[in-house]
């Protein structure tokens, strides 16, 4: 876990599971693959095996651990629903988060069809929970727009779309039960170019529909470059964040033997 993130619309990271696979479009330059793959053969370092996917359950306590409440991007390096976790290991992962209130979760994928089974039946318990967010990411049309579905049919609370990298026009967007927006652009080398006239068009989209936008970045390279104004003015909306007081020590103590035991 990350004390700290860089990431505009988050606090915090967590990661219980490092490394992932391509599965759509918006991989072809992921951030992720390109980090972890500097350090693969480091010996003793976190992406040792660069990006290849594992399991880290010494991880998976640690948002018992934080006193101070934050908001949580779970597998910021990752995704929690990747075909090869496990389903009880993804139990173990969400019990924490449904343990650790005093945080908020972002919990963000690409395998929405996987995330849609489980809220359903095995996760049903933490799919109402006001603290955990549930994320599909949205690129395109053709990839994107499905991953919307499974989410609206999914029986979460706070629902939200991460539209990054858009790579095109994403066209009339049905936002009932969606409760946030992320846009952005790609970046980094060979970063895809991203038109003013489609993120404009998602923000009107989202003022109709009263849903919270929040434009992450233009993109490119450097992505500082062309900065986050849109229109003139930064979007830094978001869902109202929960206030939950925080456990006693002996009960958080308490819950990570629990946890780690599990």
């Amino acid at each position: 876990m990350s004390a700290y993130s860089s990431i505009e619309w988050t606090d915090a990271t967590w990661n219980p599971v490092r490394g992932c696979t391509k599965v759509s479009s918006g991989c072809a330059h992921c951030y992720a693959e390109t980090f972890a793959e500097r350090f693969r053969g480091v010996k003793g370092h976190p992406y040792e095996q660069g990006f290849d996917l594992r399991l880290v359950p010494e991880k998976i306590a640690d948002p018992l651990r934080w006193s101070k409440p934050r908001m949580v991007f779970v597998n910021s390096m990752s995704d929690l629903f990747h075909e090869d976790v496990p389903d009880e290991y993804i139990l173990r992962v969400v019990r924490v988060m449904a343990a650790a209130d005093w945080h908020t979760y972002q919990v963000l994928t690409k395998r929405s069809d996987r995330m849609l089974d489980l809220l359903s039946s095995h996760l049903l318990f933490a799919a109402k929970l006001p603290h955990i967010w549930w994320g599909v990411s949205v690129e395109n049309r053709r990839q994107g727009l499905p991953r919307i579905a499974h989410l609206r049919a999914a029986p979460g609370l706070v629902r939200f779309l991460s539209v990054e990298p858009l790579l095109e026009d994403l066209g009339p967007l049905d936002l009932n039960g969606i409760s946030w927006l992320i846009a952005g652009g790609e970046s980094g080398p060979g970063a895809r170019p991203m038109k003013e006239e489609w993120v404009v068009r998602l923000r009107d989209q989202c003022q109709e529909a009263g849903v919270p936008f929040f434009f992450k970045q233009w993109g490119g390279f450097p992505k500082n470059r062309l900065g986050r104004k849109l229109d003139g003015q930064m979007y830094d909306e978001m869902p109202g964040r929960q206030s939950v007081p925080v456990a006693p020590g002996k009960v958080r103590l308490s819950l990570i033997e629990a946890h780690t035991a599990t």
